[in-house]
């Protein structure tokens, strides 16, 4: 049976610099890999996922062709391509720094075989990334294009990715690290929510914040919705978002003693 993974997301606008154009944050992206390359050999028997964002390698191309609201034109298929090459390009360079520490990752590029249906996610191989765990692999993620039966073509962003693996792949928690502290109730400078769950994220849903950067996704948002379903379908999981700017919060968050950030989770009986 395939051990139940740590799903751990590295936000786009945490490794790249957002507002200029394919602009990685190298020393960064080298940090968390460290980071997680800890908590990882601290605890062989811990099983990883691992997804990134986009940032400014696919947020600023998506949102130049509004790529996410449909793929028709020679025009509007020539910004998928952009897209999913710049994304590509990140991924490459992540993927390195990973390697570098010592973390097996295996590349899966969601777009090879993802299929959405007017923005949601339908189908996307499993079987790769359950193998890759199995055999003691990293798989490793990011946000993409995606071919969609009634779009076209569309854009699907790491957290519809693991919310969707997690059916088939449950975690044992999932890690979202950003460039927020949490989820705040008024941005960019207001308190952090400490904890939000299907019942109090109506009451939360007006706090959370679209970032001021491209971000063709959602933002925080989305961000919300999307681990509130992957915990309603996985009640044994959280979801947790903190800052990864701070050094070792991500190796905390590995083995479950970081105290900072927002805490999701499916209601308690």
């Amino acid at each position: 049976m395939t051990p139940k993974p740590i799903y751990v997301k590295l936000g786009g606008s945490l490794i790249t610099n957002k507002y200029r154009k394919h602009t990685p944050r190298r020393k960064i992206i080298r940090r968390l890999a460290g980071e997680i390359a800890q908590g990882f050999h601290e605890s062989p028997q811990t099983s990883l996922v691992i997804g990134h964002g986009a940032g400014s390698f696919g947020h600023i191309q998506a949102s130049q062709y509004n790529t996410r609201a449909g793929v028709d034109s020679a025009s509007d298929w020539d910004g998928f391509v952009s897209v999913a090459t710049a994304v590509a390009a990140l991924n490459n360079i992540v993927a390195t720094e990973l390697l570098s520490v010592g973390l097996p990752v295996f590349n899966v590029r969601p777009s090879a075989s993802a299929q959405c249906q007017d923005g949601k996610l339908l189908h996307m191989a499993v079987e790769p990334i359950s193998n890759a765990i199995k055999h003691g692999l990293i798989p490793l993620l990011h946000g993409d294009v995606a071919f969609d039966k009634i779009r076209g073509g569309t854009i699907i962003s790491t957290e519809m990715i693991l919310s969707f693996l997690a059916h088939s792949l449950p975690p044992k928690k999932v890690l979202l690290a950003g460039i927020a502290p949490g989820v705040l109730k008024k941005h960019p400078e207001g308190s952090v929510i400490s904890e939000i769950t299907p019942t109090t994220f109506a009451a939360h849903a007006a706090y959370t914040s679209i970032s001021d950067a491209p971000d063709v996704t959602g933002g925080m948002k989305e961000k919300v919705a999307e681990m509130l379903s992957l915990v309603q379908n996985t009640p044994t999981a959280t979801a947790h978002i903190f800052s990864g700017e701070t050094e070792g919060a991500l190796a905390r968050a590995i083995d479950g003693t970081e105290s900072t950030g927002t805490i999701i989770r499916a209601e308690t009986s």
